[in-house]
């Protein structure tokens, strides 16, 4: 059974954290929830969801303090983390390497271990010094997947757009599905 890591930080975009939860849940894939503060304040803001339920939609969930939990260590398997959305604080912690709270210290060990990470970066318009720490992250072999939806499949409404999002990041992840209206060509 495949095994990620779902971090949420507080930048707007809550909304594809509860789909990608949902559609790894129905896919019985193994989940590890790690949510910051300002994650629990935006997810509650934008989706009327509070940390309650977010745990129900994960396998396990880690309090973002806790430096003691399996997803801190290297020794702990897992396929890949995703880090949706990533605010930019918590990506420039990445980016540099501090591990001052649970979900930065998991991606830490994700990227030093080369396991598949993916960050939701979810700002605009995005400054230098953004972009230099996307760049940076970039270079690791981090995927940087900024929410920008596309319009060839034609969507009818924010749902949609936001399946086609949640259905491009497990393609990213290698998690088959079909929740992508994938292009056919002309």
């Amino acid at each position: 059974m495949k095994k990620i890591i779902v971090g949420i930080s507080g930048g707007s975009g809550s909304i594809y954290a509860v789909s990608l939860l949902k559609a790894l849940k129905e896919l019985n894939i193994e989940t590890h929830l790690v949510v910051t503060t300002m994650g629990e304040y935006v997810t509650k803001h934008e989706c009327g969801m509070d940390l309650e339920d977010l745990k129900k939609l994960a396998t396990y969930y880690h309090d973002n303090k806790n430096f003691a939990a399996p997803i801190a260590s290297g020794s702990f398997k897992v396929d890949g983390m995703v880090v949706v959305p990533c605010s930019m604080k918590t990506l420039a912690s990445i980016a540099n390497g501090i591990s001052d709270n649970l979900l930065t210290r998991a991606c830490d060990v994700t990227i030093k271990d080369g396991r598949k990470l993916l960050i939701v970066p979810r700002e605009t318009p995005l400054s230098a010094i953004h972009l230099e720490n996307m760049l940076k992250l970039s270079r690791l072999g981090v995927t940087v997947f900024p929410p920008a939806p596309g319009f060839y499949n034609h969507p009818e409404t924010i749902e949609d757009m936001v399946l086609n999002l949640t259905g491009r990041m497990l393609d990213l992840l290698g998690i088959d599905n079909n929740l992508i209206n994938r292009w056919k060509g002309m």
